[in-house]
């Protein structure tokens, strides 16, 4: 074990990967190396997910089991989500946990460990509590590279009333960065190659609203834009309903940057449940955007995330939501069971649903997407794609195409080995239920 080093758990979504990444530029350019094992590291941080009770659990026994290691000398540090939500749930929990610093004031990491260097017998337990995510970044990007893809995160916080959702608890309402932040983060990227920039928020369309900015999510794209010619790809991800505007979606119709592929978390599709989840539950207005959309881009490739098992869900709500499922026909869909949230607007509607009913109700909505996925999946044999490579070795690359964001969606598999981190035409030889096959085409 070595002074200054430090090993850095990331939990989580890639929102937190991007703050994760932040706080490890802030140690590196203070003199601290990363070490890949916690028992070379003089520092442990483990930047936990607090959205759900599985993802607490991960993050309560990450933490448990490198305070069970630790060894004399080394901090261990409770980052993110869950510090800032549950913190007397981890003091109560974990023992060797010496500092804790909640998402909103991850630029702080630096002095939180000069304070626990100073009395290092003595837990920091208490942390400044602002109301919203932190705007002194300090000048670090706020990003996440990963291969030829990069996270870019353009906001932070939500001002959603979902029922449901723990995020405005933990993080505040929004907080959108400067445009010429954004911009300045992008020309690093283009620097370092990026050929797909991927746009986060926890709500990207959003954007601006704090800056009194009205559709500002596409005023941001067509500043943005010109700046990084050398950048093929632009992703979008976490849109909300409602704020799906027209100039969006011509921009994204006409400007060859922007990935025709856009995730809109419906939730579900039932108006009296959206409406007890105090989610947009205008259904029409679902139905005539994505026909407008499909009509402007039918290539478009769009991914949803629904819930099963909200309190309320009889068996004739469920069933309007399988109808939706197979009259719009997604391309990609995240579904979850409900999770009861302490503090959110829901608590009070209790969690009344049987697990095995929400078990067997999740099977029966995967059961039917499995089979849209692979039949939009088998339309593409024949055809042609480009396909950003991230992997290869024993003859084949495995990449993705504009239809897959990384992580959540699936995967293209080449039949050849070619460069990782370049963009090459495929053609579609074979489909799965998630994954692609093809081969190169090769230029005359």
């Amino acid at each position: 074990m070595k002074a200054n080093t430090y090993y850095l758990v990331s939990l989580g979504c890639a929102k937190n990967t991007v703050d994760s990444e932040s706080m490890a530029a802030l140690l590196d350019q203070n003199g601290f190396r990363a070490v890949e094992k916690p028992q070379q590291a003089s520092v442990m941080i483990v930047n936990t997910c607090g959205f759900i009770a599985a993802a607490r659990e991960e993050s309560l026994s990450v933490l448990q089991e490198l305070a069970n290691g630790k060894k004399n000398g080394q901090i261990l540090v409770a980052a993110g989500c869950l510090t800032e939500r549950s913190r007397q749930l981890m003091i109560d929990n974990i023992e060797g946990v010496d500092g804790f610093i909640g998402t909103r004031r991850w630029m702080d990491i630096l002095d939180l460990l000069s304070e626990l260097r100073k009395n290092p017998r003595q837990p920091q337990f208490e942390l400044p509590e602002p109301a919203t995510i932190g705007k002194d970044e300090k000048g670090i990007n706020r990003v996440a590279i990963q291969g030829g893809s990069a996270y870019l995160k353009i906001a932070d916080g939500c001002r959603r009333p979902c029922a449901f959702c723990s995020i405005p608890l933990i993080k505040g309402t929004i907080v959108s960065r400067p445009i010429n932040l954004i911009i300045k983060d992008a020309l690093q990227l283009q620097e370092y190659c990026t050929r797909e920039l991927i746009l986060i928020a926890q709500d990207t369309t959003d954007y601006g609203f704090d800056l009194g900015m009205k559709d500002g999510l596409v005023d941001l794209l067509q500043k943005l834009i010109p700046e990084i010619p050398e950048i093929p790809w632009i992703r979008l991800l976490y849109a909300y309903p409602g704020y799906v505007t027209d100039r969006l979606i011509d921009l994204m119709a006409n400007e060859p940057k922007l990935l025709h592929y856009l995730d809109i978390p419906l939730q579900h599709a039932s108006p009296l449940l959206l409406k007890n989840m105090k989610r947009p539950s205008d259904m029409e207005w679902v139905y005539r955007t994505i026909e407008k959309m499909r009509q402007a881009m039918p290539d478009l490739a769009l991914r949803t995330t629904f819930i099963v098992g909200f309190p309320g869900e009889t068996e004739t709500e469920f069933q309007k939501l399988l109808d939706f499922m197979e009259a719009i026909k997604f391309d990609h869909v995240g579904a979850f069971t409900f999770s009861f949230e302490p503090g959110t607007s829901s608590e009070p509607l209790g969690d009344p649903i049987p697990e095995e009913i929400k078990q067997e109700r999740l099977g029966r909505l995967m059961t039917l997407q499995e089979k849209i996925s692979l039949s939009k999946n088998q339309a593409w044999i024949g055809k042609q794609m480009d396909v950003l490579i991230e992997g290869n070795g024993d003859g084949i690359s495995v990449g993705r195409s504009y239809r897959d964001a990384p992580e959540i969606d699936g995967l293209m598999i080449v039949e050849s080995e070619v460069e990782i981190g370049q963009i090459y035409p495929v053609q579609v030889t074979g489909a799965l239920v998630h994954d692609l096959s093809g081969k190169i085409i090769k230029s005359a």
